[in-house]
């Protein structure tokens, strides 16, 4: 469905960079969309299925990587589009207006490829958005993030890190390439043994910046989950894994060339099971309620969802203060989720931080509070009108 341009009066500006215009083509459900937003929040209302987490998953690709969702870059084509899927958006700093686009190229061999311009030029890494602004999310499929699997709590975590580091999504996909590169070498039977040292050699520096990157940060966000108070429980966060107890006890140099030998040593394992076994890949994400002791994952449902709203807010405070703005928020049917004072206490933290946060939900009603502190926008069957 088409939608008509939708524009807001523009208030005073946020402390940090906020989506002014943004223009989607063969997105999810919309063949096209157009509409102008003012640097204050933004509420999305409207049934399920109208569209409302499509428009949050295309403004999510302001960060690197693959959206909020995570899927597949072929399967946010609109069916029965005519090309591959784009994204324009304006982007308001403190040092201007930046025009992005963004979409999948549908040249590249794999139909995975996202390009990236920035004020009409193509970028060579998406760690240049990092660099225009930070950006974190909260979805409902993160409800589950502390009792899944170990990958998604590093992922959640490499989020956080690209706000404080940006050269981290480089920094992963070096890592990630090199492991691929040198794993293919493994199963065909070895191979060259220098090339294969040069990839453990560069598995290695890129591993140990990741690790430190990650342990920095989460250090950061333990200080700040710890010692905070207010309606959303304390937590604690350690960094679990080999290589990061490394990191703790010697030199980042040395820690590098342990790696290296380590990956070295574990070539024949690593052939027979056809998996990397070793690495900074291996590490986990472990978070405590600091109120009853508890592992997040043995956690009640809702005490995890605090949890990780505190832990979101306490990052979106951390980036206010290093950066000089704070992150640009995505909260995807969170306030349906919260009891009223949490619910207000979100909202406070909001407005605090003078920030342009982005909500979806069903219910115009639980955001009542935000009447005349954010534009409210109706959303239904692909089309964007007032609230």
């Amino acid at each position: 469905m088409a939608t008509e341009i939708v524009k807001f009066p523009v208030p005073v500006a946020p402390a940090g960079p906020a989506v002014a215009r943004l223009v989607v083509t063969d997105f999810r459900s919309y063949e096209t969309a157009r509409f102008e937003t003012a640097p204050i929040p933004v509420v999305l209302t409207g049934p399920n299925g109208a569209g409302k987490t499509n428009l949050l998953e295309a403004v999510s690709f302001l960060a690197p990587g693959r959206g909020l969702r995570r899927t597949k870059l072929s399967e946010i084509d609109r069916r029965g589009g005519n090309s591959p899927w784009a994204l324009s958006i304006r982007l308001t700093t403190d040092d201007g207006i930046v025009e992005i686009g963004t979409g999948r190229d549908g040249q590249s061999d794999s139909g995975e490829r996202r390009i990236v311009r920035i004020d009409g030029t193509t970028v060579k890494s998406q760690a240049e958005l990092a660099r225009l602004t930070s950006m974190i999310w909260l979805t409902p499929q993160m409800d589950r993030l502390f009792t899944e699997r170990s990958s998604a709590r590093r992922q959640f975590l490499d989020r956080l890190v690209f706000g404080f580091d940006p050269e981290h999504a480089s920094q992963l996909s070096a890592y990630e390439k090199a492991m691929r590169e040198r794993l293919k070498l493994l199963r065909d039977g070895g191979g060259d043994s220098t090339w294969l040292s040069a990839l453990e050699d560069s598995m290695a520096a890129h591993g140990i910046a990741i690790a430190a990157a990650r342990g920095e940060t989460v250090a950061r966000l333990d200080h700040a989950c710890s010692t905070t108070t207010g309606a959303f429980p304390q937590a604690r966060l350690a960094l679990e894994g080999e290589v990061d107890g490394w990191l703790r006890d010697m030199p980042a140099l040395a820690a590098e060339e342990k790696l290296s030998a380590r990956l070295q040593q574990q070539r024949r394992i690593d052939a027979d099971s056809g998996t990397t076994t070793f690495g900074p890949h291996r590490a986990d994400l472990i978070v405590q309620h600091v109120g009853n002791g508890m592992p997040a994952s043995l956690c009640s449902t809702g005490e995890q969802k605090a949890l990780l709203l505190g832990i979101l807010l306490a990052q979106a405070r951390l980036l206010a203060a290093h950066r000089g703005n704070p992150p640009i928020i995505l909260l995807d049917e969170v306030a349906a989720h919260l009891d009223a004072e949490r619910r207000a206490a979100l909202f406070d933290e909001i407005i605090a931080l003078n920030t342009q946060a982005w909500m979806t939900g069903t219910d115009a009603a639980l955001f009542a509070e935000l009447r005349g502190a954010a534009q409210f926008l109706t959303v239904a069957d692909a089309r964007i009108s007032h609230g």
